[in-house]
């Protein structure tokens, strides 16, 4: 099966398939990398005083934020009195866990749409920073707070862009149509996959996962698996990797 990640996260979802006996072949389908410019973040970090909530819907954007507060002295675990933390998913939460900073706020289910359903206080006349990714990423946090009366700040914290070419292991399973599954974490996984097997496989490229199980995290990369794909078989719930690794079994179990 193929695992499509940012190639800096591909262990952890890797070490979660192996243990259940899965043989794995990466697919890095994101470059993960700065913004085209860091003055926006730098500007509201300088500033968070003013905010009441920081806001990190990935793990990509506490690792952006920490660096650029430690180049200013200062970093997550001792942020203003003032300001509350929410995260959205168990891997955010945790990587904020893990740097002294806990998240004040984990809506339940680990989607954006959640945090805003549950989101622990009236939004009115808030101040909200989102550091956010650059490009391609969903704006239904800032719409949603924005018109329940806050004040949002979006800023590009890191941006993540396609590989120039896929691994030659990838491409060998591929072309011998050893694949079983092939997992997807976010719609830009989607989408950069789509690109490289194009680039390599020219205009019969959607052949090569015919016998492919389509794999998908969460309703938004469900819905772009349908939009460029055509299909998905499965979708994981809860929408993390361990959701990701049972409904990967669910879809082959299915498929005998």
């Amino acid at each position: 099966m193929a695992v499509t990640r940012a190639e800096q996260q591909l262990g952890e979802a890797r070490a979660l398939f192996e243990a259940m006996g899965a043989r794995v072949v990466d697919l890095p389908a994101l470059v993960i990398g700065p913004p085209d410019e860091w003055g926006p973040l730098d500007d509201a970090l300088a500033e968070l005083e003013h905010f009441h909530w920081l806001i990190l819907s990935s793990a990509n954007g506490v690792e952006a934020v920490q660096q650029r507060l430690r180049r200013r002295g200062g970093d997550l675990a001792h942020l203003p009195g003032s300001l509350n933390i929410a995260a959205v998913g168990r891997k955010t939460a945790r990587q904020l866990e893990d740097l002294g900073a806990p998240a004040d706020f984990v809506p339940p289910a680990y989607v954006a749409d959640s945090l805003i359903e549950h989101f622990p206080v009236s939004a009115w006349g808030l101040r909200l920073l989102l550091p956010r990714v650059q490009s391609g990423g969903r704006t239904v946090l800032a719409e949603a707070f924005g018109e329940a009366g806050a004040r949002v700040v979006e800023v590009a914290a890191y941006e993540t862009r396609c590989p120039e070419a896929l691994p030659s292991q990838t491409l060998l399973a591929l072309e011998r149509g050893h694949l079983d599954a092939i997992t997807f974490s976010s719609g830009k996984t989607v989408s950069h996959t789509c690109q490289l097997l194009q680039r390599h496989f020219g205009s019969d490229w959607r052949q090569r996962l015919d016998s492919v199980a389509v794999i998908s995290i969460g309703p938004q990369t469900t819905a772009r698996c349908r939009q460029e794909l055509g299909r998905v078989d499965a979708e994981a719930d809860p929408h993390d990797l361990n959701g990701l690794v049972a409904a990967c079994c669910r879809a082959l179990s299915e498929q005998g």
